[in-house]
């Protein structure tokens, strides 16, 4: 039974990832999760320099999920080297680094400082944040500049580089498009819908930020679909993500199109998700005598 998965000439052992900004790098949930088992870990947003993120209250429940608008709030990349690469060098697992800014030259800083660490496979590009107000989300909403970005990274990484695009566009297939098109090893989607909460009894919204990135199950059918529709508009790999719970919601995304699939809001009402869906896959497999994950790709 084969569970292996390539993208970009790496090759990880299962297609569970964990999503960007709910693992923190690895070490904060390493007493809950053999990391080993994973087929790769996605670090938390990492900057040229340190950023504060947004004001609180910055994190709010709602129906089906949450929503966040931490900011990217990061230690930095002389840190991030220091200590959590350092960290995850004793694991048996892909790493890819998220990468954040606020300007193109922000993101080619951090992506040449990381170009010459080789516990780095690849780097997932972050330009579809919806709580930065510079930057990022400017570029994840608008083809012509997610072209320029990527183009002027490519041209720098060692590294393959995955380009994370937003939900919040008219059409998720031109985004993919336009990703490719400029040279992108891969493609990440989706990154979190813009919500907004209003506490009526304080009058007043429930996020400092007003507005806030929606995660969690409820987002899942508009993932499934935009993956589906990227994965078909475009001849390199996607990472699908939004919503996934458990192994069944994996697998959704596998045979809507992506290669592989990221585990996020879940990690925070349930810590040991990532590796329920990796055993969870597996046993699909046996149930149903699938004997390589690749075979269930793209078949609806």
């Amino acid at each position: 039974m084969n569970t292996t998965v390539e993208i970009a000439g790496v090759k990880f052992k299962n297609p569970v990832m964990t999503a960007s900004g709910t693992f923190g790098s690895g070490m904060e949930y390493s007493d809950f999760v053999d990391l080993n088992k994973l087929g790769a870990v996605v670090t938390k947003g990492v900057a040229n320099v340190p950023w504060p993120g947004n004001p609180v209250p910055r994190v709010a429940e709602v129906y089906g999920g949450m929503l966040n608008a931490i900011g990217l709030q990061n230690p930095g990349i002389d840190v991030f080297v220091e200590r959590d690469l350092e960290f995850l060098k004793k694991y048996d697992t892909k790493v890819i680094v998220n990468v954040c800014g606020k300007s193109v030259e922000d993101y080619l800083e951090v992506v040449e400082r990381l170009g010459d660490e080789k516990r780095v496979d690849m780097l997932e590009i972050n330009v579809s944040c919806p709580n930065v107000k510079e930057g990022a989300i400017a570029f994840g909403q608008n083809k012509d500049a997610l072209f320029d970005i990527t183009e002027k990274i490519k041209k720098v990484a060692k590294q393959p580089i995955i380009m994370k695009l937003s939900p919040n566009v008219t059409s998720i297939a031109e985004m993919a498009k336009a990703a490719e098109a400029a040279g992108a090893d891969a493609i990440s989607l989706i990154n979190t819908i813009t919500g907004m909460k209003i506490d009526i009894y304080k009058r007043k919204f429930a996020l400092a930020n007003k507005t806030g990135g929606m995660s969690g199950p409820a987002i899942k059918p508009v993932a499934v679909r935009m993956v589906y529709e990227a994965s078909h508009a475009v001849n390199i790999p996607v990472i699908g993500m939004g919503g996934i719970a458990n192994a069944e919601d994996a697998i959704e995304f596998i045979m809507a199109g992506a290669t592989a699939v990221a585990v996020g809001a879940m990690n925070f009402h349930d810590p040991y998700t990532t590796e329920k869906v990796v055993d969870g896959i597996e046993e699909y497999m046996k149930k149903y005598n699938v004997e390589d994950i690749n075979d269930i790709r793209k078949i609806v």
